[in-house]
């Protein structure tokens, strides 16, 4: 059972499962054994359990059992055990338990040693006398009194500066799992915990070996009303932490004028009282300064200390923010981004072609939030969706129009006859079951790049699996081969000689991407591999897929199953925030005029599916979302809106050619007349082009335009007023004057409404038909 669905006690009754574990009194027997601390009291009992008390002496959870797993002997788990009142090294008391173990764990003991300062109890369990302890694996029990919540689990976080410079980022502080009381919440704070290995009984506490037969496991409860990271501060004992938010779900706000208050809770997370200054600043996208200024407080020991900042919302745009709380030599930053976006009622349907490659998994803050949240990003594909996938359920994507699909992995290349046959059985059962418009047979099965190994496996014991029980079972459903890993057109050949070609309605790939600009496209013979290759490029990619599918015929559809403008920060091989953007837009708009039915773009928000949440900065793939791990938008977020309202209903007619070779155009018609996207390649193909040998590069902040030349055209107008668009859709008018206007671009692609059917002709000259 998941920690969402617990049933969590009220009163005295247990927690659902607790069946598990003997029934133990609400109440202590005999003389307890007792430590305490302002706001918490310890309760060590004869039964070997351990009673935590708030302040007001309102019992609020019960530590009873200790599991680890071994190897040898399994899940061992205690039975009861004997309290005792110990002095720990610096003065301090604590109440020590030694426990009981089964006849099944022979030599096998535990002991828990907890403790307390201001607010916070310490929870320690010491495993000894086993060689095959799995310490990854420990778990303790908790019952939870009186709750007025569901237990949430949130990932713990920290913001760090790299000594080089750059941008901050986001490191991994561990996770906690939510308690909440009428007026006051508990935190159980751990280094290392997942939440998948947690259940109504037992919370995951993995623990650390300490010698050959020895392993310990520590985690904190935090008792207050505090924020989690102020927890999670307290707990860790960083002298400071600072968390910010709003009430709005993904700081996303839907007209100008509105008021957004940037929430700021700042703790103390040492032992003395000390002095904060706190100051905070907002940024719109062009680095306008919307807001800002310096606080200070006096802050006891433990405490917190709660500010808002109320700023106007701008009309379509993002505004950066960031706080700093300082006191002498210690700092904690935090940052998250405010948006706007208006709504928008896009008529395309299921002939749309925007999409997202990994299910809306992460449903925070509601199921209801995230589904409002693709609708008004115009999305209408899901590339995985079936009964028991994580993110939004079939039947909700269906009565809202979105269109869903399956990609099914797993495949037991050169298996049994009888492995194969069960997989293919599955895996065309789920699908069917799915009412999937599309199964995608796997995924990326095209490792090494390049090489074209394995094709004619994958076609014999997946994908013809597939397609002949799709036709035995007359489904309409239409197969994709799997998403390959950046245009590999040597597996490509091998694919369609093993006669895979004939199976598929559609031939999808994955144009990865790394510095350079999405229209970049280097003849495929010049592609060079390795993991900074230019084998990894956009148009070049789409163009060569192009030119594979007229030579092997069929009129398959072509499909991006997976697309991104990832944002690793001082890496120069990523985007810069702003840079993404712009290449998100820009990317679109190419898919668009090379005709692909379908971009799945990966991935809605930072995170990975296994660990949500927790921030991951060496992970490349951690950082391929259109949000922040904390679900504030990027640029890149905007930019996604943009493109799908722009091009909703725009039909491609050709690349524009102007006299200067360097800039660079689409030519698009509309409902609303022609449309026109026009960028500069003065400043080349090549992003982040001043890098060094080392992988690392200082990011600059993503309200810095860094395109540095800037280039006067002139283009025909068909009106007076000419409107443009940048990449986050941000609007401006133009006068026109004689049927002719003089834009300046620069690398940033911006859309025009208003230019003539032919923009690029030269002046004087009679306009040609587009």
């Amino acid at each position: 059972m998941s920690v969402a669905r617990r049933r969590l006690i009220q009163g005295t009754a247990l927690t659902a499962g607790a069946a598990l574990l003997p029934n133990v009194p609400a109440y202590a027997a005999a003389d307890p054994v007792t430590v305490e601390a302002d706001g918490i009291k310890l309760v060590g009992r004869s039964d070997g359990s351990v009673l935590v008390q708030d302040g007001a002496g309102t019992d609020r959870v019960l530590l009873s059992h200790f599991m680890l797993k071994d190897t040898a002997l399994g899940q061992q788990r205690t039975f009861g055990g004997s309290p005792a009142l110990i002095t720990l090294p610096d003065g301090r008391p604590a109440v020590q338990v030694t426990y009981t173990m089964g006849s099944s764990a022979p030599g096998v003991t535990v002991r828990g040693t907890f403790d307390v300062t201001a607010r916070k109890a310490h929870l320690k369990w010491e495993v000894a006398g086993s060689g095959t302890l799995t310490p990854s694996g420990f778990q303790f029990s908790r019952t939870v009194y009186g709750a007025r919540a569901p237990e949430s689990y949130e990932a713990l976080t920290v913001w760090e500066r790299d000594a080089r410079g750059g941008i901050p980022y986001e490191v991994n502080a561990g996770g906690t799992y939510v308690e909440t009381w009428e007026g006051a919440k508990g935190y159980f704070c751990l280094s290392s915990t997942n939440p998948a290995g947690t259940n109504a009984t037992w919370i995951h506490a993995p623990g650390t070996s300490t010698g050959a037969s020895t392993a310990v496991t520590e985690a904190d409860l935090v008792l207050g009303d505090l924020r989690p990271r102020a927890a999670g501060t307290i707990a860790a004992g960083r002298p400071l932490g600072v968390e910010v938010w709003t009430d709005q779900p993904f700081n996303l706000y839907k007209a100008a004028g509105q008021t957004m208050t940037l929430e700021t809770q700042v703790v103390n997370g040492s032992g003395a009282a000390r002095k904060v200054t706190l100051t905070w600043w907002a940024r719109d996208f062009g680095g306008k300064k919307i807001g800002g200024g310096t606080l200070c407080k006096d802050l006891a020991a433990g405490a917190a200390w709660n500010a808002s900042f109320p700023l106007t919302s701008p009309s379509q745009n993002i505004v950066f923010t960031g706080v700093e709380a300082v006191s002498g030599a210690d700092r904690a930053i935090a940052r998250t981004n405010l948006s706007v976006l208006p709504e928008f009622t896009y008529q395309a349907g299921k002939e749309s072609m925007f999409g997202l490659a990994n299910y809306p998994w992460l449903l925070r803050p509601s199921k209801e939030a995230v589904l409002g949240l693709v609708r008004t990003l115009g999305i209408k594909w899901i590339r995985i969706a079936y009964a028991g996938a994580p993110g939004i359920d079939i039947a909700t994507l269906d009565a809202n129009g979105i269109g869903h699909n399956v990609q099914l992995s797993g495949i037991p290349v050169g298996g049994s006859p009888e492995q194969i046959a069960a997989w293919a059985d599955t895996n065309v059962a789920k699908a069917i079951a799915a009412d999937a418009a599309y199964f995608e047979v796997s995924n990326e099965v095209n490792q090494p790049w390049m090489s074209g190994r394995g094709a004619d496996a994958y076609v014999s014991d997946g994908l013809r699996q597939v397609t002949t029980r799709l036709a035995a079972a007359g489904s309409r459903m239409k197969v994709m081969n799997a998403g390959l890993g950046g245009m590999d057109h040597i597996w490509t050949k091998n694919f369609h000689e093993a006669g895979g070609w004939d199976l598929i309605d559609v031939f999808a790939f994955h144009p990865g991407r790394g510095n350079f600009t999405p229209d970049f496209a280097p003849p495929p013979e010049e592609w060079t591999q390795g993991s900074s290759g230019t084998y990894w490029n956009f148009l070049g990619a789409l163009r060569k897929a192009r030119q594979v599918m007229a030579e092997y015929g069929g009129d398959k559809e072509l499909w991006l199953t997976e697309a991104y403008a990832p944002t690793r920060p001082n890496v120069w091989w990523s985007d810069t925030y702003r840079h993404a953007a712009e290449n998100t837009l820009l990317s679109l708009a190419l898919a668009k005029s090379e005709k692909v039915r379908a971009v799945n773009w990966y991935q809605l928000h930072d995170s990975v599916i296994h660990h949500p949440q927790e921030a991951d900065p060496a992970n490349p793939e951690y950082h391929y979302g259109l949000m922040n791990r904390d679900t504030s938008a990027k640029p890149s977020l905007l930019a996604f809106a943009t493109a799908a309202r722009v091009l909703d209903q725009a039909e491609f007619v050709r690349h524009l050619a102007f006299s200067d070779h360097d800039i660079k155009g689409l030519l698009f018609t509309a409902p609303d007349g022609p449309l026109s996207i026009i960028w500069s390649r003065k400043d080349g193909y090549v992003l982040n082009s001043e890098h060094g040998d080392d992988p690392w590069y200082a990011s600059p902040e993503p309200w810095t335009d860094t395109w540095t030349t800037r280039t006067e055209i002139v283009a025909a107008a068909a009106a007076g007023t000419v409107r443009e668009l940048n990449c986050i859709g941000q609007e401006r008018s133009l006068k026109a004057s004689g049927g002719k206007i003089t834009l300046t671009v620069d690398g940033a692609p911006r859309i025009y409404y208003g230019l003539a059917a032919d923009p690029d002709r030269k002046p004087g000259s009679r306009g040609r038909t587009a």
